[in-house]
């Protein structure tokens, strides 16, 4: 009998819910990951670099002069590259600081993160090193057909071989692998590796010898990878290596058998025998090193491994520094700036943060030679190309590096630019993938970080700032006092001969004097009873005490003492001069207030006296019109007068209605 079973279907809440709810992945997040960057890979069409020919590998040989220069001073060792005379490549080591990427540890499981898909391993160094669940070795674990997560593997307290794949950095531990490979001088060791590769960056005719002979010398429980320097080695000499480097790892296995965890299981050699081993082929037209005790361990090493390549080691002889010789030590000057200027008056603008390092590419200088703004553009550009790859060497930045080029109209030149990238890319031995470039022009770039890069070799953080470039002030006290410019002066309105008798009038319209002295003026009525009048208001015949003559400039005011402010400011100051402006500013209102009631009776008066004349003489329309505008006009200078007060900051003086005074 058939069973079937009918699954209910989804609705549409359903779908909803699970639009707004966080997925997880089958299996591992990180091993996901890795299959998603290879389908992307394939489906944009990138492809793995191209083999090339014979004529073009040795076209890029002799196109080049290449020199390596080893200088050992006190606990520091340097070592540098150079081509033609510009340096692209800088090791240094110190006896105090010794890198352990490469070296082979057993380390402890301390505890594993199921939610990271991480383990913390300690390996004796002081501080936890993870692995993270794409650098374990499952094919070694037997899983027997259970999910392949780091929990199903690793457990806490449990030992493990691992390798270091990265030094630390700032606040990162060291980065392990438990997919040890072993360099050696021509081919890389893969222990329990099936498979063998060659480096694409040999020659077609050149990869096909190789290839015959690992057939006959790769070992049936291991892999090889054949390196670059293996151009030209016999058949005697890469099975020599192979030999030699599984006896090493054999090795490696009967210490992990008896050692107790943590403990050192293999040791990479001193950083000058790795860089030459790495580095050193018939590529290089001299290897010169300062130093008798570099120079011997060199020689013996060279003897040993290279002796082909024995003639071409020589010891710099007499006082004169090497590095001062061949000009490295202005040149890392050069790399450790933030700008970098190039030869055709363009500049490069390098920041690095914490989650990559952005490259600015600017013009500066460079105008061009004819041509258009398209032209000059370009070849800037492909300028900035070549000398941002020397620069990602000589400063070995990693991580995701993102390059504003500056924007190109044509599609041709920005694909000449990414070409010219690329090709110089060509001579980087570091790990590196170009990817495409974004909406806004950017080119995004990945470039493997080994270990600690120039500049944190000769720099530390700044203790004050911690490395941010700025130091903060949360109190303004402690900040640096900043210069406030000055208040630009309150012209005055300009005043007449008249103007103080009509600032004035007001106030005594009523008989009443005003509180303020200086308002106070015994002649108002007078300027009251003319205010009517088509005429101008009457001369005064007396001054407010501490007023200025109509005529006389405002600097002739004469000078008052000052007194206390009320609420206890000190004499002078601006809050004291704002207190008392508002006071005085309440009193004109008060007064403006009676000045307008007085009007309002004057009209009142007016109109019955005009319309008593204008009966008697039959006039009254024409006599009550002038009356009338006459009444208007003093009413309006008597609003002008007791206009609120306005302060100058160009002094201590104020101006009331017109009339400049004291405060």
């Amino acid at each position: 009998m058939t069973v079937v079973h009918v699954r209910e279907g989804r609705t549409r809440d359903d779908e909803v819910r699970g639009a707004n709810e966080v997925r997880g992945v089958s299996g591992s997040t990180r091993l996901e990951a890795k299959r998603q960057r290879r389908r992307e890979g394939r489906d944009s069409g990138r492809r793995r670099p191209p083999i090339v020919t014979e004529a073009e590998f040795l076209a890029r040989r002799e196109a080049v002069e290449r020199r390596m220069i080893v200088r050992n001073a006190g606990d520091r060792t340097q070592i540098a590259v150079l081509e033609d005379g510009v340096l692209v490549e800088h090791f240094v080591t110190r006896a105090s600081s010794w890198s352990y990427a490469g070296n082979v540890y057993l380390g402890r499981v301390q505890n594993v993160l199921a939610s990271m898909e991480a383990a913390f391993v300690d390996i004796g160094k002081g501080r936890n090193a993870v692995l993270y669940a794409g650098e374990v070795n499952y094919d070694a674990s037997g899983l027997d057909g259970r999910p392949r997560k780091i929990e199903q593997v690793l457990k806490s307290g449990q030992s493990i071989v691992v390798q270091v794949s990265k030094d630390p950095i700032g606040h990162k531990g060291a980065r392990l692998t438990s997919q040890v490979s072993l360099p050696g001088r021509y081919l890389v060791y893969v222990p329990d590796g099936q498979n063998a590769g060659i480096s694409r960056k040999l020659p077609d005719t050149e990869r096909a010898r190789l290839k015959a002979i690992l057939k006959k010398i790769t070992p049936e429980n291991g892999g090889v990878i054949v390196r670059t320097a293996a151009e030209g080695a016999s058949e005697q000499e890469l099975a020599r290596d192979v030999a030699r480097l599984s006896a090493q790892w054999e090795d490696i296995c009967r210490k992990a058998t008896k050692a107790t965890a943590p403990a050192l299981l293999y040791g990479e050699p001193d950083l000058v025998i790795r860089v030459i081993r790495d580095i050193f082929n018939e590529d290089f037209a001299e290897l010169v090193v300062q130093g008798a005790g570099e120079a011997t361990m060199i020689e013996d090493y060279v003897d040993m491994v290279a002796p082909d390549l024995r003639d071409r080691v020589r010891r710099q002889a007499g006082p004169v520094d090497v590095f001062d010789e061949y000009r490295v030590d202005e040149q890392l000057a050069k790399a450790l700036e933030r700008k970098v200027w190039l030869p055709s008056g363009g500049s490069l603008v390098i920041d690095r943060t914490e989650a990559m390092t952005v490259i600015d590419v600017n013009t500066g200088k460079f105008t061009g030679k004819g041509g258009n703004l398209e032209e000059t553009v370009t070849k800037n550009n492909l300028e900035a190309a070549e000398e941002i790859v020397r620069q990602l060497r000589l400063r070995d930045i990693g991580g995701i590096i993102v390059i504003d080029f500056i924007d190109m109209v044509l599609e041709s030149n920005r694909e000449l630019v990414l070409r010219r990238l690329t090709e110089c890319l060509g001579r980087d031995r570091t790990r590196h993938q170009v990817a495409e470039v974004t909406s806004l022009g950017l080119v995004q770039m990945t470039r493997k970080r080994v270990g600690q890069g120039l500049l944190e070799a000769y720099s530390e953080p700044c203790t004050h700032c911690g490395g941010r470039g700025v130091i903060l002030h949360l109190d303004g006290a402690s900040a640096p006092a900043r210069s406030v410019p000055a208040d630009p002066p309150v012209p005055a309105p300009p005043s007449t001969g008249s103007t103080t008798s009509d600032a004035v009038a007001a106030g005594a319209a009523t008989g009443t004097a005003a509180a303020d002295p200086v308002v106070a003026d015994p002649v108002a009525a007078d300027a009251v009873a003319t205010a009517g009048a088509a005429s101008g208001a009457a001369t005064p015949d007396a001054q407010a005490p501490g007023a200025a003559p109509a005529d006389a400039p405002a600097d002739a005011v004469p000078a008052a003492p000052d007194t206390a402010a009320p609420g206890g400011a000190a004499p002078g100051t601006r809050a004291a001069r704002g207190r008392a402006a508002r006071d005085r500013a309440v009193r004109d209102d008060a007064v403006r207030d009676d000045a307008v009631r007085d009007d309002a009776a004057r009209d009142d008066a007016v109109r019955d006296t005009a319309g008593h004349d204008g009966v008697a003489n039959g006039s009254g329309p024409s006599s009550n019109g002038s009356r009338s505008s006459g009444a208007r006009a003093g009413r309006r200078r008597a609003s002008r007068a007791v206009a609120p007060p306005q302060e100058s900051t160009s002094g201590d003086l104020e101006t009331v209605g017109g009339a400049a005074r004291e405060s």
